[in-house]
């Protein structure tokens, strides 16, 4: 590897790296959102508007750009809008059943199942300075939710299958991000997640399942469920982005900022402020991040 290239791999990871940060603080506004929601409007409809939305956004670049879309995709493009879809209605069907902190709690396993994923799927290189970096920012989030013994039932297998779903869709994500458009990967995955979300909802109302029953919301609603889909789906463009210049291994311990994002629109939107061992979980976990930022800041600079 030339000088040259020593330095536009460094500087490729250090936007990744920076990227990822930005997104993991504003994708919690989804849930902040959908929070406010959640008193009239089911979170069948609330999953399935986001997709509705996201789809209609990106259509007219999508549809701009197809003649440049890498063919032979289209069966990786269902793949990750169906995982998308499903690792959301599996959350919401846990924050059913378990408090929202037990969910979320387990959810939070996902970026480790990511980092070894990656290692086993993408053939990517993890050393135990990555591994360590996971596993402490995991310990930060347990510090922050303080989880019950009761997170340890059966209902544990939902958010357990929501991260696993989830690790799998970045996986899906990274594997064809260096090669295919941004807009093209998350129309599609917000299309085949909506086809999913619809067919959920069918089901719903055809059984009468309360969460996945539609209801016809307000206009206030139906603005809050558009910013919803305004939200999802700049976030998730960053995540694609930060994806196409790093290696998911790098990135999976950035996913536990969104505990520092969904904190702040926490006290911002409903008023509950951090105790200070809340704020020991965020020290840790935005230490863990910057160490892997500093790590591979210094790895990128030994250019043979």
């Amino acid at each position: 590897m030339s000088a040259s290239e020593g330095r536009t791999a460094e500087r490729n990871v250090e936007r990744a790296m920076l990227i990822m940060v930005a997104a993991m603080l504003l994708l919690p506004a989804i849930d902040a959102l959908a929070k406010v929601l959640a008193a009239t409007v089911p979170a069948g409809l609330i999953a399935w508007s986001r997709f509705a939305f996201q789809t209609t956004l990106l259509a007219p670049d999508a549809l701009r750009k197809r003649r440049s879309a890498q063919r032979g995709l289209q069966l990786t493009h269902a793949a990750r809008g169906a995982l998308l879809a499903l690792t959301t209605l599996m959350f919401f069907a846990a924050v059913r059943v378990l408090p929202l902190a037990e969910a979320i709690s387990i959810f939070f396993v996902e970026p480790l199942i990511l980092t070894l994923l990656s290692a086993v799927l993408l053939r990517e290189s993890i050393g135990w300075r990555r591994i360590s970096a996971v596993v402490i920012g995991f310990a930060g989030a347990l510090i922050i939710i303080r989880p019950s013994y009761e997170i340890f039932g059966p209902h544990a297998l939902l958010p357990l299958g929501a991260a696993f779903c989830f690790a799998l869709y970045l996986i899906l994500t990274r594997r064809i991000a260096p090669r295919e458009d941004p807009t093209t990967m998350q129309f599609h995955a917000g299309f085949f997640g909506f086809l999913v979300m619809s067919a959920g909802l069918a089901i719903g109302w055809g059984l009468d399942i309360a969460v996945l029953t539609p209801v016809w919301p307000t206009l206030p609603e139906w603005g809050l469920l558009a910013l919803i889909g305004i939200v999802a789906t700049v976030g998730h463009q960053m995540v694609v982005h930060a994806f196409r210049r790093a290696e998911a291994a790098i990135l999976a311990p950035f996913q536990y900022l969104e505990i520092v994002g969904a904190t702040t629109y926490g006290f911002i939107l409903f008023g509950d402020f951090p105790d200070a061992t809340t704020w020991l979980g965020v020290a840790i976990i935005v230490g863990s991040g910057f160490y892997v930022f500093h790590r591979e800041r210094t790895l990128a600079r030994q250019v043979p």
